[in-house]
């Protein structure tokens, strides 16, 4: 079902799922790990696209697993790293896979300034312009605490209402770690005239090898009562991990109470991170999450 329809008639529940490396011998264990996930009921699972796109076709595969298990895909397709004739490959991929649903991103840009990027693509809202030909249900990223090449909110809002207009059907945020950075930015989309649901994005912090990934997709804010309690309990992992979920826990309560479209967790690939996450929500998503 086409994800669109789907957040007209209930809350949504999702993870999201990133292709191994070329050549480790992981994707068998992702396998694993997607129906582990499809225990716990989600509405749909996305896949990313791989760095720079190098894992597209491995990402289009894993996409058209997770429709075979009965579980709704969305598979992202990266503007920046990619030609026409490359999107149009994965484009027509993915429908031969039935995948009605894709995530449509410009990427981020590498670290290498030599390296040629967004040649034919420079924003999302122009990928969606060019997947519009193909007919899938398109949504689009966004940032609570802004993009970081965006001077201002404004300046960031500007731009999303230019991936709705492009087509974009429904927002995913970005991580974050304090809720008052979403409710701001769903208050100021709307007062833009934005009107598209936004899914809010929850990365649980379990690990401090979570912390670089953290910084590195978007810099995020991390609230000083959970920044305190990383550092006293850095050097112990099980009582970091109680920690990391808990406050996801509680994060996610506290958007559906106060009215998020549902929630988008990215789990590093790691199934028992969902399912701890689940077991203490169960109710809620029993109750709250079904049709």
């Amino acid at each position: 079902m086409r994800i669109d329809k789907l957040l007209k008639h209930k809350l949504t529940l999702s993870f999201e799922v990133f292709p191994p490396k070329k050549g480790d011998g992981k994707t068998d264990e992702l396998f694993d790990t997607i129906k582990r996930l499809k225990e716990l009921s989600p509405d749909f699972i996305s896949v990313t696209y791989g760095g720079g796109g190098s894992n597209a076709r491995n990402a289009a595969e894993i996409a058209g697993f997770i429709k075979s298990l009965g579980i709704e895909p969305l598979a992202h397709i990266t503007g920046g790293p990619s030609s026409p004739e490359d999107i149009d490959n994965t484009a027509k991929k993915l429908i031969s896979l039935g995948v009605e649903n894709v995530l449509a991103l410009r990427g981020d840009k590498p670290k290498d300034e030599n390296v040629e990027y967004c040649k034919y693509f420079k924003h999302a809202s122009e990928l969606e312009n060019y997947l519009g030909k193909y007919g899938f249900t398109l949504g689009a990223a966004c940032y609570p605490e802004g993009h970081c090449e965006c001077p201002t909110l404004y300046d960031d809002l500007v731009n999303l209402k230019k991936k709705e207009e492009a087509g974009a059907a429904f927002f995913i945020t970005q991580l974050f770690y304090d809720n008052a950075y979403y409710y701001r930015l769903v208050g100021e989309a709307r007062r833009m005239g934005i009107v598209s649901p936004i899914i809010p994005g929850i990365m649980p912090i379990t690990n401090m090898k979570n912390l670089p990934a953290v910084k590195s997709m978007c810099g995020s804010t991390i609230p000083l009562e959970l920044r305190n309690m990383i550092e006293v309990y850095s050097n112990e992992p099980d009582v970091l991990r109680e920690i990391g979920i808990n406050y996801a826990v509680y994060q996610i309560i506290d958007l559906i109470a106060k009215g998020a479209p549902g929630v988008h967790v990215y789990i590093m690939n790691r199934a028992e991170t969902a399912e701890a996450i689940y077991g203490r929500l169960k109710n809620v998503f029993c109750k709250l999450f079904r049709a």
